[in-house]
């Protein structure tokens, strides 16, 4: 219990860090509703969110709703979205996950996790960004920026998602879990990046388990007295 009072602190030191750093963060996907949203997030998937939202405008003036989506053929629909990676299978996904919001769901994008995972290409990570930023309901979303970068905080004994989930927020209050995701997120991608992480930049290094990395900030000193050294 103790550690775990210590690393729930720790973590919330380093939020804040990046809140520090970050304090313009919010949603990366542009959306106007939670339809939009689930649509652009399934549209995500090993692709970024600055080609997503080059294209999803033009999706979006086509087809507004998941009944004008559900009827969308599947050719036409793949030009609007040929620039995404993946694009044939998402068309897929996307009309059926369309087809079946409609006919099941009224139209309306499902408030809970059950109904959201039950969609066509929608997984836990997709239905908790829903979840979280389009109905304000606790969900940390987990993808591969903030699972690496919760496993070298020390989080999660490996990037496996779920593992990282059930890590942070068992340290957290869960109104803070979906500011948490924006952040890390935030921090994965600009600074704590997969093959060549920017350590002697980081506004969390003294709070990193692997101090030894900021040698480069402070090179005459120890690894064990810089900060955070444990």
């Amino acid at each position: 219990m103790p550690r775990q009072k210590a690393e729930a602190r720790r973590l919330r030191e380093i939020l804040s860090a990046l809140k520090a750093r970050y304090p313009e963060v919010g949603a990366l996907l542009h959306h106007r509703s939670a339809w939009e949203l689930l649509v652009a997030t399934i549209l995500s998937a090993q692709c970024t969110d600055r080609r997503v939202n080059q294209v999803t405008p033009e999706l979006f003036r086509r087809y507004p709703t998941p009944g004008a989506l559900a009827s969308a053929e599947a050719g036409a629909l793949e030009e609007v979205i040929r620039s995404i990676g993946l694009f044939r299978n998402k068309t897929q996904n996307l009309i059926a996950m369309a087809r079946e919001t409609a006919e099941r769901h009224g139209g309306c994008v499902p408030r809970d996790r059950e109904s959201l995972e039950a969609l066509p290409g929608v997984g836990r990570k997709t239905a908790s960004v829903v979840l979280g930023q389009a109905f304000g309901e606790p969900a940390f979303a987990v993808d591969t920026h903030v699972g690496r970068v919760c496993h070298r905080l020390g989080f999660s004994t490996k990037p496996d998602p779920l593992d990282v989930e059930r890590g942070v927020t068992a340290l957290l209050e869960p109104d803070s879990w979906v500011i948490a995701h924006l952040l890390l997120i935030r921090h994965g991608r600009e600074t704590c990046a997969a093959r060549k992480p920017k350590c002697p930049e980081c506004a969390i290094r003294h709070l990193c388990p692997w101090p030894e990395k900021t040698q480069a900030v402070h090179p005459a000193i120890p690894a064990r007295l810089l900060p955070g050294a444990r």
